[in-house]
């Protein structure tokens, strides 16, 4: 399978955006990520990948918790900002913040987040799978979302 033809093909999915962030002994890191999903409501868990050659990786690996906050509608400048080569504390001070029970920094306007304990690793290829049970989550007011197509953004708010 070539690369390019996989890529290409995975571009025709459209996925959630989310900042993954995470705090903890290592120290505090963020990424934007598309390759969240759901694993099973009993325990509530998610699934998070992480390329084991990202800057955050190791911050990632050390620490036992992590926050998903999904993006909502507006929220492009805030994955680019997840997603460059911005530095870690300028990433952090471009938006509000708070913290649940994990420690991880949950982001005060996002969509939804789901505070999380990291129950389990797996390394696939060149990621690390993780499993990240719920402890705890918060969700926006007025349900919209922002997702990934066709290597572009797309806003999804509900009709009135």
């Amino acid at each position: 399978m070539d690369k390019t033809d996989f890529r290409d093909a995975m571009a025709r999915l459209g996925a959630a955006v989310n900042i993954v962030t995470t705090d903890g002994p290592a120290g505090r890191a963020g990424f934007t990520a598309t390759a969240v999903c759901s694993v099973t409501d009993d325990p509530p868990t998610l699934l998070v990948c992480l390329n084991r050659g990202a800057s955050v990786y190791p911050v990632f690996a050390a620490n036992d918790a992590l926050c998903v906050n999904a993006l909502g509608a507006g929220q492009q400048a805030v994955s680019g900002l997840f997603g460059g080569k911005t530095p870690m504390a300028e990433r952090f001070a471009g938006v509000a913040w708070h913290a649940e029970s994990t420690g991880a920094p949950v982001l005060d306007d996002a969509a939804v987040s789901f505070d999380c304990r990291v129950v389990r690793r797996t390394e696939v290829g060149t990621h690390d799978v993780l499993f990240c049970e719920v402890q705890s989550l918060a969700a926006h007011a007025e349900p919209h979302a922002l997702v990934y197509f066709g290597r572009a953004y797309h806003e999804l708010r509900l009709a009135p």
